[in-house]
């Protein structure tokens, strides 16, 4: 039985309301109810005959970039036809919406504008938005909130960077029923350091360098204290901040609001989980050596969980941790490298320990690393296409006939091997993930299924088991649980086909169940609010579905 929502909006205003908006599905009594009668056009449809004609148009489109803006114009007029829409054809929609065409979209972002979308922080205005949010709606449950400057793999995208934040709140909304009134996509816009945005005459954003240092924290402290205060049981997904600030921005606050980092802990996760189906649900995940490509806030949030996960199944941290190598782009990170960044120190290996190790430069390479170290698993999150070449394969496949390529970074060009060679290379023994979509591989007369190390398989399950259980803060345990519950939804018949994630099209039936397992983890560990019986019932069944609600003049 579709909600019966009581409504104040008429006429011109009603229809203009992307929230109320249900265009020609208005029945013949809403529309003479709310003064709305002549203003469509006579014939009334369904839902679902929407959905067949902007499907209709979506296809005309010619580019990704065209569909992606066709989507943006539907969501600004009608939000539950476009959340109906993109969850009929989710698997399609899925990278045009989110990755790999959103990055294209944030680039252009200044030139496709078309409405106004969630709060944008700024230097001018940092100091009112006490009363700024107060004109805001009450119920906002979940923030998504970036500074734009470590985009995708295209770095600093300034004023654009609101793009990824819209698209991260429509996975929420489709994949964990959160109302998308109840989500709000934030922009610190301090300025950017891109001179190609700067020098374009559309860029809609803050014209000049970035704002770093005590007044960059001043302004996030500022918002932190301004939103806690108007949403006080909101959670804050931080997004796409620079490495430089997202380790200590997660640690400023990580205390005072439930929040996370998706780059670090939403990634790491969502590559536990792959690699604890790809070791038989974590039978073999302490025989794996690991070499994590990238030491950025993916690069670590990874190993960082690695670590954690190698400990849920057994090991010490300092068994784990000899288990684990990071490179960067001056190699193995190790222990006596002057000035260091302290995010890195906990996965920096002391000289001394590689006695016996053969390697020509200063810091060992790639190939050093995994020829030294037994390396049988590599996840790369370097953003550095090609770097996972046929040596490096081949290198691997010493020490194990059956290695993990996790090829990570997005967008699809930077992927570090394309999964079609990792397979010729390794012969068909290996395993492989990727972080973009790609198409299945023929290899010797067997198809190999590619699966996607998406994000989007954690972090809606996250944001919907916190607010289910009310959590003061999301600790280690809950992301732990997150990656683990992720591994369950793996089926046998899956990972005979060589994919190690599920298929997008069970993406509600992974959220659920990573929502549950993270509520559970907060109750276990104490920082649950809710009650077990409360978080069981808001996670029995999504909150919210794109349907049309009935209409009732409220005339109060």
């Amino acid at each position: 039985m579709p909600e019966v929502i009581r409504v104040k909006a008429l006429g011109r205003h009603l229809l203009k309301d992307p929230f109320l908006n249900k265009g020609t599905a208005f029945t013949a009594e809403e529309r003479r109810a709310f003064h709305i009668e002549g203003r469509l056009p006579p014939r009334i449809e369904t839902l679902d005959e929407q959905i067949e004609r902007q499907y209709e148009q979506y296809s005309a489109c010619k580019t990704n970039l065209e569909k992606y803006v066709f989507l943006r114009e539907l969501q600004d007029y009608n939000r539950i036809l476009y959340y109906s829409l993109v969850k009929h054809h989710l698997e399609e929609m899925l990278p045009i919406v989110y990755t790999p065409t959103v990055g294209e979209a944030i680039q252009e972002f200044s030139h496709i504008y078309r409405e106004p979308r969630g709060l944008v922080v700024t230097e001018s205005n940092y100091r009112d938005l006490d009363d700024i949010l107060s004109t805001y709606s009450g119920t906002t449950k979940l923030a998504v909130v970036t500074d734009a400057e470590g985009i995708l793999g295209i770095g600093d995208q300034g004023f654009g960077g609101i793009a990824i934040c819209i698209g991260k709140l429509t996975l929420y909304s489709l994949a964990a029923g959160i109302r998308p009134i109840e989500t709000l996509p934030v922009l610190f816009d301090f300025g950017t350091n891109n001179k190609k945005l700067l020098e374009d005459p559309f860029y809609l954003g803050v014209r000049q360098p970035r704002t770093r240092g005590a007044k960059y924290y001043e302004m996030i402290d500022a918002f932190v204290t301004a939103f806690k205060k108007r949403f006080p049981e909101a959670t804050i997904q931080w997004e796409d901040l620079s490495k430089s600030t997202a380790f200590e921005v997660l640690g400023r606050y990580q205390d005072t609001i439930p929040s996370f980092n998706d780059d670090i802990q939403g990634t790491g996760a969502m590559a536990l989980g792959g690699l604890i189906a790809a070791t038989d649900q974590g039978k073999k995940l302490t025989e794996q050596v690991f070499l994590v490509s990238g030491a950025g806030a993916g690069g670590i949030g990874v190993a960082s969980q690695i670590m954690h996960g190698l400990m849920h199944f057994g090991l010490t941290q300092e068994e784990a941790k000899e288990r684990i190598y990071v490179l960067d782009s001056r190699g193995l990170v190790l222990s006596d490298r002057p000035g260091l960044e302290h995010y890195k120190l906990p996965f920096a290996h002391d000289r001394d320990k590689l006695i016996g190790w053969s390697y020509a430069t200063e810091n060992p390479n790639m190939m050093d690393t995994i020829r030294n170290a037994k390396v049988t698993a590599l996840m790369g999150l370097s953003g550095q296409g090609g770097s996972f070449n046929q040596r490096v394969i081949e290198a691997v496949m010493e020490n194990t006939p059956t290695p993990i390529v996790f090829a990570l970074s997005n967008p699809t060009d930077l992927t570090e091997v394309l999964p079609k060679d990792a397979i010729c290379w390794s012969d068909g023994a290996a395993i492989v993930a990727t972080g973009s979509p790609f198409d299945p591989v023929e290899w010797k007369g067997k198809t190999y299924q590619i699966g996607q190390g998406n994000n989007t398989f954690v972090f809606p399950g996250i944001g919907w088991g916190v607010i289910a259980c009310g959590a003061s803060k999301i600790n280690q345990e809950m992301m732990t649980a997150a990656a683990i519950a992720l591994s369950t939804q793996v089926t046998a018949a899956r990972l005979a086909e060589g994919a190690v994630f599920p298929p997008i099209a069970k993406l509600e039936t992974v959220t659920q169940v990573v929502a549950k397992a993270v509520s559970d983890a907060a109750f276990k560990s104490g920082v649950a609010v809710h009650t077990p019986e409360y978080a069981e019932a808001y996670l029995a069944k999504p909150n919210w579905q794109p349907v049309y609600p009935i209409f009732v003049p409220d005339n109060d």
